[in-house]
């Protein structure tokens, strides 16, 4: 009987259990959740409000099945609702442009802001752009255009070659690096060979 009992306890113990958390849980959406429709879509429809989130990214696209581009980042944010849209990329990215699926360039940075509309790229802070052939670009602030493969700035950028190093202040130039352009130089100065300048 004794044993019965203990049962009967231990059963209306965990029924009052369930219901107390399910009365908890009720009342928690209740509090947290608007009231009315309005309240709610203005909540999802908020500019401030990211429509999609990314943690961790690590993505490849391809085309007829060769790897094109590759994308690595740590944060992304997607803002849908924006009057401009945006991907935001807060923690900056690195970015691997292929060509016949051997990196052509590379381009990095700890802050970016993709718009949707233009397909242009924002990216700010020690931003680098290098290629295949050894060229590397350095600024704080840069554009690139994707749709028209170009490149460009108005901040001080720093040019290094395998023969030269270029400073001036706005460039321009293509997703390869193949050819480009440097405003207000600043100054310019060859790299000699180590073997040649000894001899």
């Amino acid at each position: 009987m004794g044993n019965d009992t203990d049962i009967q306890h231990y059963t209306l113990k965990a029924k009052a259990g369930r219901i107390l958390f399910l009365f908890a849980f009720a009342f928690l959406i209740i509090t947290c959740t608007p009231n009315n429709p309005e309240e709610i879509k203005a909540l999802t429809d908020s500019q401030e409000f990211p429509h999609v989130y990314f943690k961790e990214l690590n993505a490849f696209a391809t085309d007829s099945g060769r790897l094109k581009y590759r994308l690595i980042a740590q944060e992304i944010f997607q803002y849908e609702n924006a009057e401009e849209p945006t991907i935001d990329f807060p923690q900056g990215l690195h970015y691997y442009i292929y060509e016949n699926e051997e990196i052509e360039t590379q381009i990095k940075c700890k802050f970016a802001i993709y718009f949707q509309k233009t397909e242009i790229w924002e990216l700010r802070k020690e931003v680098e752009i290098s290629n295949a052939s050894g060229s590397v670009i350095n600024t704080e602030l840069l554009y690139w255009d994707t749709n028209n493969n170009r490149i460009y700035s108005d901040e001080f950028v720093t040019i290094t070659t395998q023969n030269e190093v270029l400073t001036g202040y706005g460039f321009e130039t293509d997703e390869q690096i193949s050819v480009y352009s440097i405003n207000n130089a600043s100054g310019t100065f060859t790299v000699e060979d180590s073997e040649d300048y000894i001899n």
